[in-house]
């Protein structure tokens, strides 16, 4: 029906999306203690805010976003006096399969850019964080055009039976073997997909880094939500004399945020699920490294303190998976070079943090590796840039969202052409219609040589006169 293609519409689903999230702000939270136990703080700076936030971006840029897009004109074309523009249209109806771990957030952002570049979209949140499901479940028809976007619930069997239907685009946030199994189901309707997974998000700490601020992000990074966070610093790799000095800055750090105990500390959260603490806690158990912090935990609230693991080599068990909890190790090494090849020796990650003082050690580095993103000196905060691309590559992701990207992920950029049928035709008749003689070949190679590339338009009439004459 192409009900959702005029801005009026995309506009008044966009605002009623806003209207949900500050509408029910206080029930989003208490979803959230249910879910991960995340305190009011991290909720809205994670997860409330952050979409509201997003809401409004893309409406303040949402004509600008529609408007069709001009191109640069080659020599022929210019002789045409041609029409030429992009113009962005919706791929139609979009399935967007949320993410546990920041249940409101991998959701509704996707959701947003659906709704903004005229989609109509299918929403399928964790069945995992039960809360938010549950709530996004209950909010989404009462706010939005039932007609044209609806949510589903229910586990593994509905994911599979969902993505055996026909869709025109799929956006899948999780880890990367379920993303193979979308990937290869979207296969067989030749569907395209963004695929935001995961993987182990190196750290890098040189010998130059300012020891202290490093081991405050870093405990950030790795501590908020629990270390449940697809860009959480999966493990450390520092200069061997750093390592003590290292892990007491980080000890420091940690009884800052969240006292001697983190789990009675209500700014900590938990782990999502029993499953989920007894993978963590076997980590901790299978390690061959040194657990020097941490390590306890209450089964019964499902908490696990933050656990610092030294001396842990690249074969340890712990090495192999993303670890997706609060559990940091240390790799300690004797130069940059070692830290480098045990960053490429892995599948490519979604992020990549590098702690250094030195622009040209940063540079060196960056140019050494690849991942969806890479920080110097932070952890985390690119999510929160709008104008950054969020995503991976290779094992760690396909495509990339946040801002005007989301938008351009669920926009096909149609080519468009627009032709005269006046004066031009004779050009036409004299160059491009055959039979083709001598002098129509030479006046053809003259307009498709690299020379007629980009040349202003006095030129182009002159250079016509020229090859017609």
């Amino acid at each position: 029906t192409r009900r959702t293609l005029p801005r009026q519409y995309r506009e008044g689903q966009l605002r009623a999306l806003q209207r949900m999230l500050s509408e029910n702000k206080q029930r989003l939270m208490d979803a959230f203690v249910k879910d991960l136990n995340k305190c009011e703080m991290e909720a809205v700076m994670t997860e409330i805010s952050y979409c509201i936030n997003d809401v409004t971006h893309t409406l303040n840029h949402l004509d600008s976003w529609m408007a069709p897009r001009c191109v640069e004109k080659d020599f022929a074309n210019q002789l045409n006096f041609n029409d030429l523009y992009t113009y962005p249209e919706p791929y139609g109806v979009a399935l967007v399969i949320g993410a546990w771990n920041y249940p409101l957030q991998l959701t509704v952002s996707p959701l947003i850019g659906a709704i903004a570049a005229g989609n109509a979209c299918i929403v399928k949140p964790s069945e995992i964080s039960v809360a938010i499901s549950n709530l996004l479940v209950e909010l989404i028809p009462r706010y939005l055009d039932q007609d044209c976007y609806s949510v589903i619930s229910g586990g593994v069997d509905v994911s599979q039976a969902v993505l055996r239907e026909r869709f025109d685009y799929i956006f899948f946030t999780g880890s990367a073997p379920v993303g193979k199994l979308v990937m290869k189901q979207a296969a067989e309707n030749l569907t395209p997909v963004t695929l935001e997974l995961g993987g182990k998000s190196p750290c890098i700490i040189t010998s130059d880094a300012a020891i202290e601020v490093a081991a405050k992000r870093l405990v950030w990074g790795k501590c908020i939500n629990s270390g449940q966070t697809c860009i959480a610093p999966d493990y450390v790799i520092c200069p061997r004399d750093k390592q003590a000095v290292l892990v007491e800055r980080c000890k420091e750090a940690i009884r800052e945020f969240y006292g001697e105990d983190p789990r009675l500390s209500p700014d900590y959260g938990k782990i999502i699920n029993l499953r989920h603490f007894n993978r963590l806690m076997s980590l901790i158990r299978s390690t061959r490294g040194n657990v020097v912090f941490g390590g306890d935990a209450d089964e019964q609230k499902l908490k696990i303190n933050p656990t610092l693991i030294t001396d842990v080599t690249p074969g340890d068990p712990i090495m192999e998976d993303e670890i997706f909890g609060p559990v940091l190790p240390f790799v300690p090494v004797d130069t940059v070079d070692e830290a480098i090849n045990l960053v490429n020796s892995k599948e490519k990650p979604l992020a990549f943090y590098v702690f250094t003082e030195s622009k040209a050690l940063f540079e060196r580095i960056k140019r050494a590796t690849s991942s969806g993103a890479i920080l110097q000196n932070e952890t985390l905060v690119h999510y929160q840039v709008s104008a950054l691309p969020f995503g991976g590559v290779g094992h760690s992701g396909i495509g990339a969202y946040h801002g005007k990207l989301t938008f351009d992920t669920f926009t096909h950029r149609r080519a468009v052409l627009c032709a005269g049928t006046g004066f031009m035709e004779s050009l036409n008749a004299k160059i491009k219609y055959p039979p083709w003689d001598e002098v129509k070949e030479a006046r053809l190679r003259r307009l498709i040589s690299p020379d007629g590339g980009n040349v202003v338009p006095v030129m182009s009439v002159l250079m016509m006169l020229a090859v017609i004459s």
